[in-house]
């Protein structure tokens, strides 16, 4: 029996905000929990009967207190970690409205492309990342 069988597979929906200035929000996760104090982009678990769209829209809300507009789909990946499979849906965010506040995570920062490089993201997020830096 193929052991990807027994593993969890999460689908996450996750929104790349830019601001005025060509910068990218980013947070960090809580000092607890899978993943502990990594920085990733904002976003969460896709619930049942929820759209991409609608998961990434009401996880941002949840995580950072502001409103956005989900936009065209940057890329999908799928990453094989040792206790399960997540597929991640990379959708591009314009900020309409609120200060982010670090209300599911520990902190926050808007900073550019070029300059991902030096935090700590879960792997399944380094082939956005360079994507993202190779675009500028």
């Amino acid at each position: 029996m193929n052991s990807l069988q027994n593993k969890d597979h999460k689908k996450i929906g996750v929104g790349i905000i830019f601001n005025q200035q060509g910068e990218i929000l980013i947070d960090r996760r809580l000092n607890s929990g899978e993943m502990a104090g990594l920085w990733e982009f904002p976003g969460g678990k896709i619930e049942p009967n929820e759209t991409v769209e609608e998961c990434i829209q009401r996880e941002i809300t949840e995580e950072l207190g502001i409103l956005v507009k989900v936009g065209k789909q940057l890329e999908v990946i799928e990453h094989n970690y040792p206790k399960f499979i997540v597929t991640i849906f990379f959708h591009y965010c314009q900020h309409i409205s609120g200060s982010p506040q670090a209300i599911e995570c520990s902190e926050f920062r808007w900073v550019k492309p070029t300059e991902l490089n030096h935090y700590s993201f879960p792997k399944a997020n380094y082939q956005i990342i360079k994507l993202l830096t190779s675009a500028n």
